[in-house]
C-alpha cells in the first residue's frame, strides 16, 4: 500500500504525536508498505526507509516558538500526485495536514484522519481563549471529510463524537517495551535526576513543558514533601521552561532539558512514581512509556488519563487541580514501598499488552475500511 501521510509535527521536535507517527513509520515499512511524509520544520530526508518531505513553515511565536506550522504550496500537490497514493492520512490536521485534506479532497483521494490533540482545550491554556470555538469549528470540518477519523483512546472517541466527528474509530494505544524496561535503572541517571540525593525518593515527569501541561500543579505537592526528602525531576523542554525554573527555584526540583534514547529510558526506569498532572492528553504516550519502565503514574481525572491507568492498581487517578488529592497518592507511592512495588509489576505487565505492530495492524485495517467506503461513495459512509 501507498500512503501520503501529512503531519502537523516530525522531528527534530520530540513529543507524543512524533513518537506515534515514528513507530507507525517503522511498523509500515516492516510490514512491506511505502509511506511519503509530508512534514514541517527540519525533518530528517528519510525516516526508517520511508521519504520525508520537508515543507516551508514559519514558527507560532509568541504563542509557541518550538511548534513550526507548515505552508501550503503547489509542490506538495505535485509530489502526492506523482507519488500515486493508495490512500492519504491526515495527521491531526490544523494547516499543513489540512492541505492534505483539502488535495486528497480535490483529486478524489480516500482520506483517513487521526486526532491527537483536543486543540480547542488548549486555546484556553495557551490564553487564547476566543480561538477555542473556531478550531472547534474547523477540526470537525476538517474530520468530517475524511472516510476515517481515528482517536487514540476511547475517551477521545467520544469527545470527538460530542463535537460532531462523524466515522469514529479507535487507534489502539502502544508503547515501546523493549526500549523501556524496568532493568534500565541506573544509579549513575538516579543520582543526576536528584541531584546527589540518591535515596531520596523520586518523582519525574517527563514531556512538554508548555501551560497545556499543567505542570504548575506539581508546585504545591513537591513543597509539602520536600521536608520528607522527596525530590522532583523534569525531562523536558518548552515554551514555559523559564517560568517554571523560577517558580520551582526553592524546592528540590532538577530541570534536565530533553532526552532521548537509552538515556531517556534510564530516567524513567530510575524514578519511583511519574507524575502527569495534564488534563489535555488525549492518551498520554509518557504515561505508557514510564509503566513499561516499572513505574508507578499519577494522573488527572481527565482526557484520556483514565484509558491508561487503572486507579489503584497499576497507578492512582486524581481530580484535576487537586493539590491535596495529588500530594496525598505522592506520599503513599513514597512511603509504602510493598505498594509501590506492587503497582510497578502492574504497570509492566499492562505496558505489555500494547505493542505497536498490533497497533499499526488496526491501522491498516481503517486505511482498506477509508479505501472501500471511498470506492463505495459518500452516500455509504455511515
Amino acid at each position: 500500500m501507498r500512503i501520503a501521510l501529512f503531519t502537523e509535527v516530525f522531528l527534530p521536535k520530540v513529543d507524543g504525536v512524533v513518537t506515534r507517527v515514528l513507530r507507525t513509520l517503522e511498523e509500515l515499512g516492516r510490514m512491506g508498505h511505502q509511506v511519503l511524509v509530508f512534514a514541517p520544520g527540519s525533518p530528517p530526508a528519510s525516516y526508517a526507509g520511508h521519504r520525508v518531505q520537508r515543507v516551508r513553515s514559519f514558527s507560532l511565536r509568541p504563542i509557541y516558538p518550538e511548534l513550526k506550522v507548515g505552508l501550503p504550496t503547489v509542490m506538495i500537490a505535485e509530489q502526492m500526485i506523482a507519488f500515486r497514493p493508495d490512500v492519504v492520512h491526515a495527521v491531526n490536521p490544523v494547516a499543513l495536514a489540512a492541505f492534505g485534506v483539502g488535495v486528497a479532497h480535490h483529486r478524489h483521494l480516500p482520506l483517513l484522519a487521526s486526532y491527537h490533540t483536543g486543540l480547542g482545550e488548549y486555546m484556553d491554556k495557551l490564553r487564547v481563549p476566543w480561538a477555542r470555538s473556531p478550531m472547534q469549528r474547523w477540526t470537525r470540518f476538517l474530520h468530517n471529510r475524511a472516510e476515517v477519523n481515528l482517536c487514540t483512546s476511547a475517551t477521545m472517541v467520544r469527545r470527538a463524537e460530542s463535537h460532531g466527528v462523524m466515522r469514529l474509530g479507535l487507534w489502539p494505544k502502544a508503547v515501546d517495551t523493549t526500549g523501556y524496561r524496568p532493568d534500565k535503572a541506573d544509579p549513575l541517571m538516579r543520582a543526576r535526576l536528584t541531584d546527589g540525593h540518591p535515596d531520596a525518593p523520586l518523582a519525574i515527569y517527563v514531556g512538554r513543558l508548555s501551560r497545556e501541561k499543567d505542570l504548575l500543579d506539581l508546585l504545591t505537592p513537591i513543597r509539602r514533601l520536600a521536608p520528607r526528602g522527596v525530590r522532583l525531576a523534569i525531562v523536558g523542554s518548552g515554551p514555559q521552561r523559564r517560568e517554571l525554573e523560577e517558580a520551582f527555584a526553592t524546592t528540590p526540583t532538577v530541570f534536565t532539558g530533553y532526552l532521548a534514547g537509552d538515556e531517556l529510558a534510564r530516567a524513567y526506569a530510575s524514578s519511583d512514581v511519574f507524575c502527569f498532572p495534564s488534563t489535555t492528553e488525549t492518551l498520554g504516550l509518557v504515561a505508557l512509556e514510564a509503566m513499561a519502565s516499572g513505574v508507578p503514574v499519577i494522573g488527572a481525572r481527565a482526557g484520556g488519563i483514565p484509558d491508561v491507568i487503572s486507579d489503584g492498581v497499576d497507578g492512582f487517578l486524581v481530580a484535576p487541580h487537586n493539590a491535596d488529592e495529588l500530594c496525598a497518592r505522592l506520599s503513599q507511592l513514597v512511603e509504602d514501598p510493598a505498594l509501590r512495588t506492587s503497582m510497578a509489576t502492574s504497570a509492566r505487565a499492562e505496558a505489555e499488552r500494547h505493542d505497536w505492530h498490533h497497533a499499526t495492524s488496526c491501522l491498516v485495517q481503517n486505511y482498506r475500511l477509508a479505501i472501500a467506503r471511498h470506492a463505495a461513495g459518500p452516500r455509504n459512509w455511515n
